[in-house]
């Protein structure tokens, strides 16, 4: 279902993206674009967090200023890109899939790179991998996850074994309103006009109600520790300008409590050379559907 200017309820874009498809990895990937490429400047790629969509950073598009391009990704199994048809999702894939990205659209020049939650995630180990592709880097919000012991490998394995036999899925919504309505109760400062947009694009229409557009197969035990020491080795070797942005709201201690502290986090962000840091007040977790004006004009400072 697309956007109409006869739905008043519903958020009206100012600046409409163009959709394409490319082939990264062997897998259908959805892209949304808007503007067209600059010589002076590097595209601007944003790649969304666990459970979204890259229409996700519609609301900041509006709000950036100068028409330049900026191109969002729909990570494999998210939004329109394909499903892995595997049993699960990897992190690595995410890290392969972002490089042939940037292979796709800008094989020659570093682009400015912008990640949320899980996007931030990649975008910071990436950036490590291969820092000669960044030019500037933003992370929104990507904390990471507490460290874990490798003696919880037998555990987890067998968490994901069990898993493996009731596999999860997702529940059907009726309406599309029903959608909107769940954006707004994980988000409660989300306007009624902007999840109404959003969950056009959130989900999908089938016989049984409106899907949600993730493969449930994200819900997953995860078997793959995470290992803080891996993550800070590819920190530390960022190379671009760096810009931290965070909303008022603690969401680090809401998310994990005492199993990753607040002082733990920053010891890990002190690893990473050139770093300036934002705080959004007034916004959560979503902060850029919570503040997109003040996250635009960050972005637009830190860009130039």
């Amino acid at each position: 279902m697309s956007y109409s200017a006869d739905m008043p309820d519903v958020y009206p874009p100012h600046r409409i993206h163009r959709s394409e498809f490319l082939n990264l990895r062997g897998l259908r990937h959805h892209i949304l674009r808007w503007g067209v490429p600059q010589a002076d400047r590097p595209p601007l790629v944003m790649v969304h967090g666990w459970m979204d969509v890259g229409a996700s950073f519609q609301f900041v598009v509006d709000a950036l200023q100068g028409g330049r391009e900026v191109i969002a990704l729909d990570w494999r199994g998210f939004g329109l890109s394909e499903t892995t048809g595997a049993d699960s999702y990897w992190f690595p894939d995410y890290l392969g899939d972002l490089d042939a990205l940037l292979d796709a659209l800008s094989p020659d020049a570093p682009v400015d790179l912008v990640g949320h939650s899980m996007g931030g995630n990649v975008v910071m180990s990436y950036a490590g991998v291969r820092p000669d592709r960044i030019r500037r880097l933003v992370n929104l919000e990507g904390f990471g996850m507490p460290d874990i012991s490798p003696a919880a490998a037998p555990e987890r394995l067998a968490k994901w074994l069990d898993d493996l036999k009731n596999p999860p899925s997702l529940r059907p919504y009726a309406t599309l309103a029903d959608v909107a309505e769940r954006l707004m109760k994980n988000n409660p400062r989300l306007p009624g006009d902007k999840a109404a947009w959003l969950a056009q694009h959130w989900s999908r229409a089938t016989p049984e109600g409106f899907q949600l557009n993730a493969d449930p197969a994200h819900k997953l035990a995860n078997p793959m520790l995470y290992r803080k020491a891996e993550v800070l080795a590819c920190w530390q070797r960022i190379t671009a300008p760096t810009l931290w942005v965070e909303g008022s709201d603690d969401q680090l201690t809401r998310f994990w409590g005492s199993r990753y502290p607040r002082e733990e986090f920053e010891s890990r962000l002190a690893v990473v050379p050139g770093l300036a840091r934002a705080v959004l007040q007034d916004a959560g977790h979503m902060l850029h559907h919570d503040q997109p004006e003040a996250l635009a004009l960050l972005l637009r400072d830190f860009l130039a």
